[in-house]
C-alpha cells in the first residue's frame, strides 16, 4: 500500500509541476498526451522497480551473511548436545536462530519475491494512472485532497481483509473474492500467497489486474488530455465525467 501511493504520488506531483510551469505547454507540442502521461508512468515504474532490485539483493546478502555470523546451518538439521552453563545458553540461543533461519527458509521466498514485484508493477500502473489524471485535472496539490479519497479507500480496505480475514482464513470466500478484485488484489492476493494459492487464481487475478489497468488508462488518458492545457478552474466530478465523454 505504501509502495504504491509513494510512487503514485510522485507521479501526480510530476504532472502538478510541469503543468504549474507551464513546461507542458513545450513538451505537449512534440508528444502527445497520451504519451506523455504513460512516459512518467512507466518510468517512475523502472526507477521503483529497480529500487526494489537492489533491496531483495541487499536482504539476499544479509540473510546469508547472518546465517555465517550466527553459525546457522541454513539446511534442516538435528538439535546438538546440550551442555551445562554457558554453553548451554549458547546453544539454546543458536538452536533459537536455527529455528528462525529454518522456518525463514520453509517459506516460498522466491515466489513471493516474484509475486511481490509482478503485483507491485501491475498495482502501480492502475493507482499511478489514477494520480496522472488527478493531477491533470487540478492546479495544486491541495486541490486534489477531494479526489484522494477514493483511490486510498480500495487500498485501505485491502490491508483491513488482509489483516482481519486473510490472516485467519486465507482460503475463505472473503479472502478469495478481494484477492481477485483488482483494486484490492495487489495487497490482498500477496497476503495469501505464502499460505499456497492454486494457480488458475492467481493466473485469473494477474488478468483481472491487466485488463482493468487498460480500461483505467484509457479513462484517464481522456482525463489527461482535456486537463493538461486547462487553468484556473476548480474541476468536481461532474466535470471529469464530462471530460470523458469527450
Amino acid at each position: 500500500m505504501m509502495f504504491i501511493l509513494i510512487y503514485g504520488a510522485m507521479v501526480m506531483r510530476s504532472v502538478i509541476e510541469e503543468k504549474t510551469s507551464r513546461i507542458i505547454e513545450v513538451i505537449i507540442s512534440s508528444v502527445k498526451p497520451f504519451q506523455l502521461m504513460l512516459g512518467k508512468i512507466l518510468g517512475t515504474a523502472a526507477a521503483g522497480l529497480t529500487q526494489f532490485i537492489v533491496w531483495g539483493l541487499l536482504l539476499a546478502l544479509i540473510f546469508v551473511g547472518s546465517s555465517y555470523f550466527f553459525g546457522v546451518d541454513l539446511a534442516p538439521s538435528g538439535v546438538g548436545s546440550q551442555q551445562m552453563g554457558m554453553e548451554q545458553m549458547n546453544q539454546l540461543a543458536q538452536d533459537e536462530t536455527q529455528l528462525v533461519f529454518t522456518e525463514l527458509m520453509n517459506l516460498p521466498l522466491v515466489s513471493t519475491f516474484i509475486f511481490f514485484i509482478l503485483y507491485f508493477l501491475l498495482g502501480y500502473l492502475l493507482y499511478s494512472s489514477l494520480y496522472a489524471a488527478i493531477g491533470a485535472a487540478v492546479d495544486n496539490e491541495t486541490d486534489t485532497q477531494q479526489f484522494m479519497l477514493p483511490i486510498m479507500l480500495p487500498l485501505m480496505l485491502g490491508v483491513y481483509i488482509g489483516f482481519a480475514t486473510v490472516i485467519n482464513d486465507p482460503h475463505g470466500t472473503v479472502a478469495t473474492i478481494f484477492s481477485m478484485i483488482p483494486f484490492t488484489s495487489p495487497i490482498v492476493m500477496l497476503m495469501r500467497i505464502p499460505f499456497g494459492v492454486p494457480w488458475w487464481q492467481i493466473i485469473i487475478s494477474l488478468l483481472l489486474l491487466i485488463l482493468t489497468f487498460l480500461g483505467v488508462v484509457w479513462l484517464a488518458a481522456k482525463v489527461y488530455r482535456v486537463g493538461i492545457l486547462m487553468y484556473g478552474k476548480k474541476i468536481n466530478y461532474k466535470e471529469l465525467i464530462k471530460w470523458i465523454r469527450y
